[in-house]
């Protein structure tokens, strides 16, 4: 249960300040997207427009094959529906060990989020990192970090990320680089989305 309260927790980070309701009367104007990057968050050179299928199934990402070959066996798999999204969560064989991954659909400011969240101070880690397959990232957290635990978010397009959040117990082949396990399961989910 914590761990998916750490999970919920991340997810909502993400999500904080994406929207809020104003008294007036609506007008048109461009879409949030048009005024993407901000907050001083790369842009994202090469977006991934077809997402739909792994929206309405996040572990149709990556398959238990690949995710296997990274962080050893998998138990079972699960889609775990959170506020701003569908996740995919994988439990390891040497349970509690956990992988969760997913698109963070009700953030509509992609990294830009995170870029200012960072700027006032609403992170206690915030490390922009190597891109992952072309792909702009950010390790972050608010107070979850841990041994074994990391929360990678990747720039699919400037209005959408893809998280990646080990949570790995004593056993994990991974659980020393709980990070580069994130780096590996993200990469290939961009890999497979770019086939899509």
């Amino acid at each position: 249960m914590k761990r998916f309260l750490l999970l919920a927790a991340a997810v909502s980070i993400l999500a904080g300040g994406c929207g809020t309701q104003v008294a007036g009367t609506a007008t048109t104007s461009a879409p949030s997207s048009a005024r993407l990057p901000s907050d001083g968050a790369p842009a994202v050179a090469n977006p991934i427009a077809n997402t739909a299928v792994v929206e309405a199934d996040p572990c149709s990402a990556i398959p238990t094959a690949e995710i296997e070959a990274i962080g050893g066996a998998v138990e079972r798999s699960r889609t775990v529906d959170l506020s701003e999204g569908l996740n995919c969560s994988w439990l390891f064989s040497e349970a509690p060990s956990t992988l969760s991954a997913g698109l963070v659909v009700g953030n509509k400011k992609g990294l830009s989020a995170l870029y200012a969240q960072k700027s006032t101070g609403g992170l206690t880690t915030f490390k922009p990192v190597d891109s992952i397959e072309g792909h702009p990232a950010v390790i972050y957290a608010n107070g979850s970090e841990g041994r074994g635990t990391c929360t990678l978010a990747v720039g699919l397009r400037d209005d959408l990320v893809y998280t990646v959040i080990p949570h790995l117990s004593s056993g994990n082949p991974m659980l020393a680089d709980p990070c580069g396990m994130a780096t590996k399961v993200a990469a290939a989910a961009i890999k497979n989305l770019k086939k899509s």
